[in-house]
């Protein structure tokens, strides 16, 4: 059976979100891992491969943008005036810089990720990108992260 994304549906037990947990701590080999856990390396790897392959877990570089001269992020929250939330998130998920797209509750339907460089800044993100994207969208407010605390994404410009 597949899910809403046509990704294979696996059961998620206590293992899985503490190999999960682990890995999100980075630079441990599966040895020391399956140690951790008390099961044996295989276990790990094998875990890993089923949840990499249901579409669950990404093994990826993340980076502090902070750290990254030149880069921040910002949070565009966009009000929509069609009801066809899902659509519009997968499609604006497209975006360049676009790192995740959300569809959220609230004052807003969607959230959108993005990470901005000197060379693709905030005027080339909506004008080059979002502009071509706007069909159905009411309002944006954009949202620029002054300061973070262990905010770390995949680098995707």
């Amino acid at each position: 059976m597949k899910n809403e994304q046509g990704q294979k549906n696996i059961k998620i037990d206590a293992l899985s979100i503490d190999i999960i947990k682990e890995l999100s701590r980075g630079g441990q080999p599966m040895a020391q891992i399956a140690a951790k856990l008390k099961v044996s390396e295989g276990t790990v790897r094998n875990r890993i491969n089923k949840l990499e392959r249901a579409g669950i877990l990404d093994r990826c570089g993340l980076a502090d943008m902070e750290a990254l001269p030149g880069h921040m992020v910002i949070l565009v929250g966009i009000k929509l005036t069609t009801p066809h939330l899902l659509d519009k998130a997968e499609e604006l998920k497209g975006l360049r810089g676009v790192v995740s797209s959300l569809v959220v509750t609230g004052s807003y339907d969607i959230f959108l990720v993005v990470i901005l460089n000197e060379d693709f800044g905030l005027l080339e993100f909506f004008n080059e990108e979002f502009a071509r994207h706007s069909e159905g969208v009411q309002t944006t407010d954009t949202f620029v992260i002054y300061k973070s605390f262990g905010f770390k994404l995949p680098y995707v410009l």
